[in-house]
């Protein structure tokens, strides 16, 4: 999940701050970055909020980083 990596880094956030954001350990938000353990929808929806981007960038199936319009 390098996207997840870069586009943390973009923001100038560190893991431990994205982790205590997800209520999850820095350990295992290290793993995610790594690829080492698969994501829940539910947190990456929220990882994609933090980020300001879409899930389908964050998966590799779009190059547009850009998020889409949120629902009203």
């Amino acid at each position: 999940m390098l996207r997840i990596k870069d586009l943390r880094e973009d923001k100038e956030i560190k893991q431990v701050e994205m982790a205590k954001q997800l209520n999850i350990s820095q350990t295992n938000y290290s793993k995610y970055e790594l690829g080492k353990i698969n994501i829940p929808i539910e947190t990456l929806k929220k990882i994609a909020l933090i980020l300001d981007t879409s899930i389908d960038y964050l998966l590799g199936l779009t190059d547009t980083p850009e998020p889409y319009p949120r629902k009203k």
